[in-house]
């Protein structure tokens, strides 16, 4: 395994703190803090100004503090006492060795580790190397994997820019701009030898030899490890090839696909880290199945037909797309220009090279499909929720024209949410009190779950009131913000503080701007939602956020149109729309809202994953059959939506306008008739009974199964480890209503 030099960055940061804080330093180059059952509030208990300034980041905002400030809190026996509290969970929770994994998978060991592969990883907002679902699954997978003991490194991109950052101008056009992330300032530590020289893998890059140096983040007991080209020693072009995340042309996305993956072998290899399991999360990743080959064919001199059996034993595939298009594909002459000096290291001739990843052998004009080379090469493959299994059978059928359709072999683990991640503490320490103390740990119990229906109503709701007067005030200063910096009128700018109230039925949909999404499905009967949006004897109001790609002109489109709804004088206080949506924004977002819509296109949704988190906030999700909440939404004998509702039930038809037309119509009926009338049917106190038992419902049924800890369960005893008898991990147990 690697060896650190002794000055570590943790090590320089704790010689800067006063002697009783010196702790602060290991927290700080951990990420368990950001889930920990204190979170942030240590952290932002020493300076909150500081704390939103320096974008929630725990080393920055050491490092800016005053020293005065700090002993300040030294001599704070309040203080210390969470300090020291915070620390022994810290310390135990490293140190411990009787884990879930170890009890049930011990073949997966420390010294074999299941390498995790992805493109981006959501861990937190001071990390961005992350854009949306995917990374924010890749980042719940690893939390849970350090909570169960599940020996894993993670294996990315450092991206110097991140994803864009969005800003919306005065005709609400979408803006995109760029900023460096601060290495040196972050929970990050540069991997360097003895002699204090950085660990660097070579990659060719066409006719270039590039250096990638790596970087490790610390997730709890996991590590992650991130690669980055920005070196002198690199040609100006390379530096920039983990400038962005999904940014660039095919040129660039192949390039970071091939450091991604073939580097990130190396980077293990350069570590010491021999995997035991490789898990591609997504295709983008697959180059990593020719360089595990490549090192076989090296080390037994066998040749890559003779070893590739046992190359797909080690290696799975998570697929997340549900239609061809969205899955990369590169043109033959591309495959040719970066990849003529490797596949002769394979042994293979070009034809047979480009076999990999052809969907339809034989076609000369055929691309090289990364999510075909990741079925060819693994040993199995998933899609991410019952559905999206069915959807990528009957995708992918054409690859295997020996079987039926239903015997593809692609099967699904449905999706889940690391429960402490976005749980907000005001509910945890709720659950603490009526559940279990130690309920994060057992959210795999049926019994535990069970317990939802004897909180009070009254402590339920008014936790609930008080997390959307938090939504609220963070969207009204987000909103002042954006105006400001666009310049806007003092009156318009004061105006902010008028929007939204918490008092009112609130609605949250916020996800990346792509057309399928429907965005704007709210506004297809323009007059008909205005009547919805602007009662005055049962108002509705509505909090948009998130991003369309800069290449989607039809997203950013989306967006305008909400925004141009947005000044109607009529909704001009129910409608908001935060933009550069990010973690921070969707926590308080799932946290806070009554309502979460999600109107997609069937079945173009793989999975879903935020109306999850809102579950175990006892938000309610109104959604279409898609995805995830296929396997969530339960109804009554009548057919009536228990823990929420279902638009457009299963009405569907390929006549996308028809679509639309049905599942529009379907969401004002159940506004109309159903969720506003079920949300204002209050007592004397403002406690509406009926919504609170489904609050109750949506927390005891969902929490169960759409975690990350089942998730993780699931991938250990069926995919990683196939046959062990799992303690958890019942794949969708079900806790009856």
């Amino acid at each position: 395994m690697v060896s650190i030099a002794s000055s570590t960055p943790t090590a320089r940061l704790s010689a800067k703190l006063p002697r009783s804080l010196k702790r602060l330093a290991d927290l700080a180059h951990n990420y368990w803090w950001c889930w920990a059952a204190d979170q942030v509030s240590l952290f932002e208990l020493i300076n909150p100004d500081e704390w939103e300034r320096c974008g929630h980041n725990s080393i920055a905002l050491l490092e800016t503090v005053s020293y005065e400030r700090l002993t300040q809190l030294a001599i704070d026996p309040l203080y210390l006492k969470r300090l020291n509290l915070l620390v022994a969970d810290f310390d135990r929770y490293m140190a411990a060795e009787n884990t879930w994994a170890t009890r049930v998978a011990p073949q997966i060991s420390k010294t074999h580790p299941v390498a995790y592969f992805c493109a981006e990883f959501g861990l937190h907002e001071s990390l961005p190397v992350y854009s949306g679902g995917l990374g924010i699954l890749a980042g719940d997978h690893l939390k849970s994997a350090s909570d169960l003991g599940v020996p894993m490194v993670g294996i990315g991109l450092l991206y110097r820019q991140g994803y864009f950052r969005q800003r919306l101008n005065r005709d609400g056009w979408q803006e995109d701009y760029y900023v460096d992330a601060p290495f040196d300032r972050m929970p990050l530590k540069l991997l360097t030898d003895e002699q204090g020289q950085p660990y660097v893998v070579e990659v060719q890059v066409r006719q270039r030899i590039v250096k990638v140096q790596i970087w490790q983040v610390q997730v709890g007991r996991v590590a992650l490890y991130l690669l980055d080209t920005n070196r002198d020693d690199n040609d100006p072009i390379d530096r920039w090839l983990t400038g962005h995340l999904y940014g660039g042309n095919q040129e660039t996305r192949i390039a970071q696909e091939i450091i991604l993956g073939i580097g990130g072998v190396r980077a293990l290899q350069a570590l010491g880290i021999e995997p035991g399991i490789y898990h591609l999360n997504e295709g983008h990743a697959a180059f990593c199945l020719l360089e595990v080959s490549r090192l076989e064919i090296q080390r037994t001199g066998k040749s890559f037909y003779d070893i590739e059996a046992s190359v797909r034993d080690r290696c799975v595939f998570t697929t997340h797309t549900p239609v061809p298009a969205g899955h990369d594909v590169f043109s033959a002459d591309l495959m040719d220009s970066f990849f003529a000096q490797y596949w002769g290291q394979l042994g293979l001739s070009r034809e047979q090279f480009l076999a990999l990843g052809a969907r339809r052998l034989g076609d000369p004009w055929e691309p090289f499909g990364m999510t075909v080379l990741a079925l060819r090469l693994c040993r199995t493959a998933n899609g991410v929720s019952e559905l999206h299994g069915q959807v990528s059978r009957q995708m992918w059928h054409v690859l295997y024209p020996d079987k039926t359709e239903d015997t593809v072999p692609i099967g699904y683990v449905t999706n889940g949410v690391h429960a402490s991640t976005w749980t907000a503490s005001l509910l945890g320490d709720l659950y603490s009190q009526y559940l279990d103390e130690h309920w994060f740990d057992k959210v795999f119990d049926p019994q535990l779950w069970a317990k939802v229906d004897q909180i009070p109503d009254e402590e339920l709701w008014w936790r609930h009131m008080v997390l959307k007067e938090r939504l609220v005030a963070h969207a009204r200063f987000r909103i002042k913000q954006s105006r400001k910096n666009r310049g806007e009128s003092p009156d318009t700018i004061a105006a902010a503080d008028q929007i939204l109230d918490p008092n009112i039925l609130t609605i949250g949909f916020a996800r990346r701007f792509s057309p399928y999404k429907r965005g704007d499905l709210l506004l297809r009967d323009a007059d008909r939602a205005l009547k919805i949006f602007s009662s005055l004897e049962r108002p509705v109001q509505i909090i948009f956020s998130g991003k369309a790609h800069p290449a989607d002109e039809e997203g950013k489109r989306i967006i305008q149109r909400l925004m141009e709804w947005c000044k109607q004088p009529a909704v001009q206080n129910r409608v908001a729309f935060v933009e550069d949506y990010d973690m921070y924004t969707a926590r308080k977002l799932v946290q806070g809202v009554d309502v979460w819509l999600n109107n997609p296109r069937r079945p173009l949704e793989a999975s879903g994953t935020s109306g999850q988190k809102v579950c175990f906030n006892g938000g309610l999700n109104c959604s279409v059959l898609d995805g995830w909440w296929c396997e969530g939404y339960q109804t009554d004998a009548s057919g009536k939506g228990l823990n929420g509702w279902a638009i457009g039930e299963d009405a569907h038809t390929s006549n996308q306008e028809l679509q639309d037309k049905i599942d529009s119509d379907s969401l004002y009926k159940l506004l109309e008739e159903e969720i506003v009338p079920l949300y204002y049917d209050q007592d004397s106190d403002g406690v509406p009974h009926g919504w609170v038992t489904m609050m109750k419902n949506s927390i005891k049924t969902n929490g169960l199964a759409f975690n990350t800890h089942r998730m993780i369960a699931d991938y250990v005893t069926r995919v990683y480890a196939p046959g062990t008898k799992a303690e958890i991990g019942q794949s969708l147990a079900k806790v009856p209503v």
